[in-house]
């Protein structure tokens, strides 16, 4: 994720599409040498940021300073670089291109991430646990039905990367306001050749959708709708995190331990949920600067102003960065989990006498005996649930049944589950591979 947006592949993308635009309107018929664009496609990639400081140190103009830098690499082609368009040329789609580089590597990440935690509920798809409701002991359900709760948000935390990557739209070849006032002048007034170096430029860059309306710069909504994937994982990602503290304090899971890590520096017998700890703590950074592009949305002056261009500099890298962090994160945590039977069993059995109460409700009715009375009985005294079992009428066999844990259709609902909506995205992208990754943290 550094990489994608790091300084190299962002101004080596400005000059790759100078390079195609050279190319395209060469093709429509303006006159450029296959020898200028030979040139130019020489020097994509190795810029000299000194002398691009230089200029921009005297122009106080990012593009300028780097089309001034170019063209010192290739001084033949110097005078037809950047022929009709404008910053935002450069500066938006390079933005778009790397924004669906990011998303395409989450998307890897988060499939990476479905298949270990399928593993897991499928592993303890069995394993009753209890349950909780605000917090307070409830019914039972398995350990890998709990899982499946997480693994469900970040299904749809997949589908929307998914679905934001493929609508992504190019801004293309747009001009001033918008208009390809410049590019109808260049090509003496005829559309169709505008539209169609607008189109080719846009399936050289790789992409299908193509903005037909604009200003100088793409609407803002862009941008909105793409980091608000990354606030939804944000989202998922603190809420299964916060879920895995807690379980934490209750001895029931962990996140393992390295040989000589410190829990705390005065309590030696500290082990803490490190990793999901820091989860929400970048989730909440995350969710923040997603918040930002509505505003960007919010304060865009009719075709374009320049406000938004620092901010977007920081948010848009500083979000993915944030997320795949995130990602990383929870990959370590689930290929790492220690879920701890006995601590589960016990909890779960210390409350048993609690959770049989609705049973012996639906058992008591089902004999015929009013359910409101029966509830009344109850609430007044939960502590003897057994011995009212056995003024209701309850036989032995029927208390002991009400006493066991029962976990209802948890386990077909994992199995349904994973099959329904999991497999089918894991085998879809069974060939994407995420990069490989070590957690130095």
């Amino acid at each position: 994720m550094g990489a994608i947006f790091s300084d190299q592949k962002k101004y080596s993308t400005w000059r790759r599409l100078w390079v195609e635009l050279a190319k395209a309107e060469k093709t429509i018929g303006l006159p450029i040498t296959a020898k200028q664009i030979e040139a130019l496609e020489k020097h994509v990639t190795d810029i000299d940021f000194a002398a691009v400081a230089k200029y921009e140190k005297d122009l106080r103009h990012d593009v300028m300073a780097h089309l001034h830098a170019f063209g010192d690499c290739a001084p033949e082609a110097k005078g037809i670089i950047h022929l009709g368009a404008t910053s935002a040329f450069v500066t938006d789609n390079t933005d778009l291109i790397q924004m669906r580089m990011a998303l395409q590597l989450l998307k890897a990440k988060c499939i990476q991430l479905l298949g270990a935690m399928k593993a897991k509920a499928e592993e303890y798809a069995n394993l009753s646990t209890l349950a909780y409701t605000h917090l307070q002991p409830a019914q039972p359900t398995t350990v890998g039905k709990r899982i499946c709760l997480w693994l469900q948000d970040f299904v749809f935390d997949c589908w929307d990367l998914i679905q934001r990557e493929e609508s992504l739209y190019f801004l293309g070849i747009k001009g001033a306001t918008g208009t390809q006032a410049s590019f109808m002048h260049l090509l003496e007034n005829d559309s169709a050749k505008v539209e169609k170096l607008d189109r080719i430029i846009a399936e050289s860059m790789g992409f299908k959708n193509l903005l037909i309306i604009s200003g100088q710069t793409y609407s803002r909504k862009q941008d909105m709708r793409i980091l608000s994937v990354l606030e939804g994982f944000a989202a998922s990602a603190h809420k299964c995190a916060t879920d895995l503290r807690l379980l934490a304090h209750l001895g029931e899971v962990g996140e393992g331990k390295a040989k000589h890590q410190v829990g705390s520096s005065a309590m030696p017998h500290k082990v803490n949920p490190i990793y999901s700890e820091r989860i929400c703590g970048l989730a909440r950074l995350l969710i923040s600067l997603c918040q930002n592009p509505a505003y960007t949305l919010a304060t865009q002056w009719l075709e374009r102003s320049l406000d938004d261009s620092a901010n977007r500099r920081i948010v848009i890298p500083e979000a993915f960065l944030t997320a795949d962090a995130i990602f990383d994160l929870l990959l370590n945590i689930f290929a790492n989990l220690q879920i701890h039977p006995e601590a589960i069993k016990e909890n779960l059995h210390r409350h048993l006498p609690l959770l049989a109460l609705e049973n012996i409700l639906m058992s008591a009715v089902k004999k015929g005996q009013d359910r409101q009375e029966v509830h009344q009985k109850l609430r007044e005294n939960p502590h003897k649930g057994v011995e009212i079992a056995v003024e209701l009428g309850l036989s032995p066999e029927e208390i002991d049944l009400c006493c066991a844990p029962q976990v209802g259709r948890a386990q077909s609902q994992v199995a349904q589950f994973l099959r329904a909506s999991v497999d089918p995205l894991l085998e879809k992208y069974k060939d994407l591979k995420a990069p490989s990754h070590k957690l130095n943290v």
